[in-house]
């Protein structure tokens, strides 16, 4: 993804509207969109369809693990503050409160550095042992904010720090929900918005972090710009002009120069900005101009 096309369009999101006042009902369809990826991932029972029950029109669900009801909520909770956290350092003290205010109640150690070592499932990577999670950590927000004052890149850096931290692996359980957490902090600290990781992402991402144990971030950086490019398209959607309503590829073929085949091809390969819907990429009249200034 050109990073002119993500600048445009996140330069055009926040002159509309700064993040933090996007209008309720966007913030409610966006929090409810994050953590039922997020939590979907990692095996949560709650469909989409149920997430939005409970999360946006505010209904009941039934049938479903106590558990996964109260994640749900509670994840919901601590990704809306992130707005207020935005203005305030990312510490020690930020990773241990996300902690402990997603799995309060569910997890014994909630807030607490794991005192056992751990495995990642799938992985190669051993993280550090239990009695260097603190420093590790501490050696990661020192890099951070070095890194973050020098002004590099916002999303390099953010797939840098989510990375790390899920190297450490600091918490016994529960690192994903805090690094996507965390991630996302980064990313709404420079005036981006959230990213969402869903369940057809899965197999991408976890493939990307692998390779970045390697040393090589840029399938992580470039699964990242993709996912940002879906959230700034999906965002204006809502709150843009008709520049930016989402349409089916097939609508634009008429238009020329490109057919929808094309285009599918093009979105498919991350380089035009689109979102998937019922199976078929949609994107916008704005997206495609901007693309089309970059080839």
């Amino acid at each position: 993804m050109r990073e002119s096309i993500l600048k445009s369009l996140r330069d055009i999101l926040i002159t509309r509207t700064p993040l933090e006042d996007l209008p309720e009902s966007v913030w409610k369809r966006t929090s409810a969109l994050n953590t039922w990826g997020t939590n979907a991932i990692e095996g949560n029972t709650l469909t989409w369809h149920e997430v939005k029950q409970l999360l946006v029109e505010e209904r009941s669900v039934g049938g479903r693990p106590v558990k996964d009801i109260l994640e749900t909520l509670q994840h919901e909770r601590v990704f809306r503050d992130l707005i207020r956290r935005k203005s305030h350092p990312i510490d020690l003290g930020t990773i241990l409160e996300l902690h402990e205010s997603v799995f309060k109640g569910m997890k014994t150690d909630a807030g607490r550095w794991r005192r056992v070592n751990v495995k990642i499932s799938g992985s190669k990577h051993a993280p550090p042992r239990m009695e260097r999670v603190i420093d590790e950590t501490e050696k990661m927000l020192r890099e951070y904010e070095k890194r973050d004052i020098e002004g590099e890149d916002t999303i390099a850096l953010g797939a840098w720090l989510h990375h790390r931290f899920e190297s450490i692996h600091p918490f016994s359980d529960g690192n994903g929900r805090v690094g996507r957490l965390l991630l996302n902090l980064h990313l709404m600290k420079h005036s981006w918005p959230p990213v969402h990781i869903l369940p057809p992402d899965r197999a991408r991402y976890l493939s990307s972090m692998e390779t970045g144990h390697s040393g090589d971030l840029s399938d992580l950086t470039v699964f990242i710009e993709e996912l940002m490019a879906r959230a700034l398209l999906d965002l204006l959607d809502q709150i843009g002009t008709a520049l930016d309503e989402l349409r089916p590829l097939k609508e634009f073929e008429e238009q020329g120069p490109y057919s929808a085949q094309y285009l599918r091809l093009r979105a498919g390969q991350g380089e035009l900005p689109a979102v998937k819907r019922s199976g078929d990429w949609h994107t916008s009249k704005r997206a495609l101009r901007l693309y089309r200034s970059t080839i």
